[in-house]
């Protein structure tokens, strides 16, 4: 049954409310298929598109606060699965998940109170923009970042539709998504093929749009020009295992380590220095021009740490190479009692940057963040820039005018692969080259498009060395240019359809009934 206004605004009362049985088989079949898509290392990329097609479903037949309960129970479980997986629970992170649950609810609260009051072509609009608008909050404004919550972050092995970010962010992808879902309910509710025929075909037509329009980028405008060789390296896994033995017999705090080191650790972080010096002296003499360490790839005590940068500045200047190094520094200062930081050493022996993480991991690292500035540098082999691990996760910092953007991390068995294959998202949306070493995860190397030019994972050799030709010149991309504009432009037009859906919950009910 359908209702017509004078202003001619369709009321629908909705489609008629299926049997409880068949909703909770919606809620459970859709939070299923969210635990296939929460950007952990067991995502299949078609899961991302099922869920909110099934979720929605169930969200639009029921009421809408006791709904929005259980789906903020679904987006719970699919939190707490990928916190799960990825070895991270804690009370800290619990927490969070259930407050990022709350916040990617809201698109199922806000579509379910406005689509029967809007015009059809902006009821349309309500999912996909405030799923865009909530993704963009969340970086915006959590401390998770994109480490949780985007939906792009489910698509990056899916080439001609992740060149949508090099546009729009990775909110671009999100808004996708849910559009597709909004579009497969409209054909849903519809009582013909006919009253649903223009939705799925414009949503349909886009699609098929941008995923021909990244072909067509992927195929036609590939990197194309010089390339440089880099060497990503870690310490040999023997030495780590002894450095974490001598770390193990510690008593104390943090600060005691400082004033009492255990004995055998200054040996055990000489000898992974001794390690990283002999990999940077080997790839130099097989042809790198740039050697990145990992994140705290050498960790050292303070009064150590010019004999350290000393040796490094050394070596480069030796092996005629780009060094980049990556520190643990312990320090006798609180409340860190500690610095996470990376130097830029160039072939003449010169610290061209030191840069300290912007973004300590919330919950599990305790150092005071740097500024978050990104150095950048111009050298014969483009423009380089550098951030820490999880700083990657904040598009907004990421952004930078750079041809190769080297990201030493540091992760662990169950996250690593995954946090890498997301590192590609700000590869694609600022158009650079990224290289990822990561001292326990996943070491990878992108162009600038998301193609995978190396990949090595630490846990299934000894001793890891990735080497890639890296292209050394970027691209300047529409996200370089309008930065988060398409974000901005969702929540501006969650904002709009609010304020429509209020007046026409105010406008006095003046409707002629017609019956099909």
């Amino acid at each position: 049954m359908n209702t017509t206004n004078p202003a001619g605004r369709t009321d629908r009362t909705g489609p008629r409310r299926p049997a409880p049985r068949t909703r909770w088989a919606w809620l459970t079949l859709g939070t299923a298929a969210h635990l296939l898509a929460v950007g952990g290392r067991w995502d299949i990329a078609v899961a991302a598109w099922i869920f909110p097609v099934l979720l929605l479903r169930f969200a639009r037949t029921g009421r809408a606060w006791s709904g929005a309960l259980w789906l903020w129970l679904a987006n719970t479980a699919a939190a707490v699965g990928w916190l799960a997986e990825s070895a991270l629970i804690t009370p800290f992170t619990l927490a969070g998940a259930a407050g990022l649950a709350a916040l990617l609810t809201l698109p199922y609260l806000l579509d379910r109170l406005l689509v029967r009051r809007l015009r059809p072509w902006a009821a349309l609009l309500v999912f996909p923009a405030s799923v865009a608008a909530t993704e963009f909050l969340i970086t915006l404004l959590s401390p998770f970042g994109t480490a949780y919550g985007s939906q792009a972050a489910t698509q990056v092995d899916v080439l001609p539709l992740l060149q949508l970010v090099s546009v729009t962010g990775s909110y671009g992808i999100g808004f996708l998504l849910a559009w597709c879902a909004t579009a497969v309910n409209a054909l849903w509710e519809a009582a013909s093929w006919r009253a649903a025929r223009r939705t799925v075909v414009t949503c349909a037509s886009v699609l098929l749009a941008v995923v021909l329009a990244g072909g067509a980028r992927l195929a036609f405008f590939p990197p194309d020009g010089p390339t440089v060789r880099i060497a990503a390296v870690t310490a040999d896994a023997a030495l780590i295992r002894a450095q974490k033995a001598a770390y193990a017999r510690a008593t104390g705090g943090r600060a005691d380590l400082v004033a009492h080191p255990p004995p055998g650790l200054r040996p055990a972080q000489r000898a992974v220095l001794d390690g990283l010096l002999a990999a940077t002296r080997r790839e130099a003499a097989a042809g790198a021009k740039i050697v990145v360490w990992p994140e705290q790839g050498v960790r050292v005590l303070a009064a150590d740490e010019p004999a350290t940068i000393a040796a490094a500045r050394t070596q480069a200047r030796r092996s005629r190479v780009y060094l980049e190094i990556g520190l643990g520094v312990h320090t006798a200062r609180p409340p860190a009692y500690g610095r996470n930081e990376t130097l830029l050493i160039d072939p003449a022996g010169t610290v061209r940057w030191t840069y300290q993480k912007a973004h300590p991991i919330p919950g599990s690292e305790t150092f005071v963040p740097g500024d978050g500035r990104v150095p950048t540098v111009a050298t014969p082999y483009g423009r380089l820039a550098n951030v820490i691990c999880y700083d990657a996760d904040f598009p907004g910092m990421m952004r930078v005018p750079a041809d190769i953007m080297l990201v030493p991390s540091h992760d662990w068995a169950e996250y690593g692969g995954a946090h890498t294959r997301k590192a590609a998202l700000r590869a694609v949306e600022a158009g650079y080259a990224l290289v990822r070493p990561d001292a326990e995860g996943v070491t990878a190397a992108f162009d600038d498009q998301g193609r995978v030019l190396a990949s090595t994972d630490y846990f299934t050799t000894d001793r890891q060395a990735t080497v890639a030709y890296v292209p050394v010149h970027g691209t300047t991309t529409v996200y370089d240019r309008i930065g988060d504009g398409f974000a901005w432009l969702c929540l501006a037009g969650v904002g709009a359809l609010l304020v429509a859906g209020a007046a026409a919950g105010r406008r006095p009910s003046t409707l002629t009934r017609s019956t099909g």
